[in-house]
């Protein structure tokens, strides 16, 4: 099939190297304009970019997609469908009713939960057990679309985001392989979203890093996994902001921030505890528990304390 590839982060690169490895001409590729990274603002283009030109592709990047010209482009090209995965920019109704097989989208969620930018994520600060990838029809709206297929997939009680990412994006590309085949065999089905059952998952800001030991030890572990490893989850020890990448959950209890022991690092919570197994200082490099312990000189848990 022939098909133009919209989509800009690494949530993205397995599916277009599935659709590639699948036989179908790739005619395009739409991404992100390349943005300034590092302390000397590099400008870097995306990695749907990069891995795009690894296969002689053509790559697009406008900063509109409502002017036009945009629109051109696709009726040059003159895919038979467009995939989106992670594109980052809405796309305006005459681009999504363009190709004849529809314009697709791969989201990291069991739509119509989680709709919106951080589904990974808030599945795990909200303590679920199961996510997994849906591939719907667009429309104008945030995610609304008609569903096609759905994967589905357990998380691990001490998963992280950074991780469950990974396995998402490459479950997300196993499924838009079965619809392309789907759809050129004519038996593709779609489903109404149900929007009194649907979540919306809001955009991650530095503002939701601080921890609440007050809380549950789940509660706090969850939140440590959701945001690992943007935009973390933070903490004051004695002050001193400190960041928390790894955690487990233990059943110890004591007065909420109290650290229970040295080694292991563990910290009472409102119900449980925590044992931190990676954490960082402001300034310096993530680091074992028993690695920062070491460099805090400190033999007593009593003189320490999280809030």
């Amino acid at each position: 099939m022939k098909i133009v590839f919209m989509g800009t982060p690494d949530f993205a690169v397995p599916c277009l190297k599935a659709l590639i490895a699948d036989g179908n001409e790739i005619v395009g590729v739409f991404s992100q304009p390349d943005k300034p990274k590092g302390r000397k603002f590099v400008l870097t283009p995306p990695p749907v970019k990069k891995t795009a030109l690894e296969y002689g592709i053509s790559v697009y990047q406008p900063k509109t997609l409502k002017d036009g010209s945009a629109l051109e482009i696709l009726k040059q090209l003159s895919p038979e469908m467009i995939v989106v995965a992670a594109y980052g920019k809405i796309l305006p109704k005459e681009i999504i009713d363009f190709p004849k097989y529809g314009c697709i989208n791969v989201h990291a969620s069991l739509l119509p939960e989680y709709r919106g930018a951080s589904p990974i994520q808030t599945a795990i600060i909200e303590g679920k057990s199961k996510t997994g990838v849906t591939a719907m029809y667009m429309d104008v709206g945030l995610d609304t679309g008609d569903i096609l297929m759905k994967s589905e997939l357990d998380i691990g009680e001490n998963e992280t985001a950074d991780e469950l990412h990974d396995r998402l994006s490459e479950l997300g590309a196993e499924l838009i392989v079965k619809v392309v085949h789907s759809a050129l065999e004519g038996t593709l089905t779609k489903q109404k979203q149900d929007d009194e059952k649907s979540s919306y998952a809001k955009m991650l800001t530095k503002d939701m890093s601080a921890l609440d030991f007050t809380e549950s030890a789940q509660n706090v572990h969850n939140r440590v996994r959701g945001l690992n490893s943007w935009p973390g989850a933070t903490a004051l020890l004695n002050g001193k902001k400190v960041k928390l990448h790894k955690t487990v959950v233990l059943d110890n209890n004591g007065e909420p921030g109290q650290v229970l022991s040295i080694d292991p690092l563990v910290v009472a919570c409102g119900k449980g505890s925590i044992e931190i197994i990676e954490i960082q200082s402001e300034g310096k490099r993530k680091m074992t528990a028993r690695e920062f312990v070491n460099g805090l000189h400190e033999n007593d848990p009593s003189n320490l304390r999280f809030s």
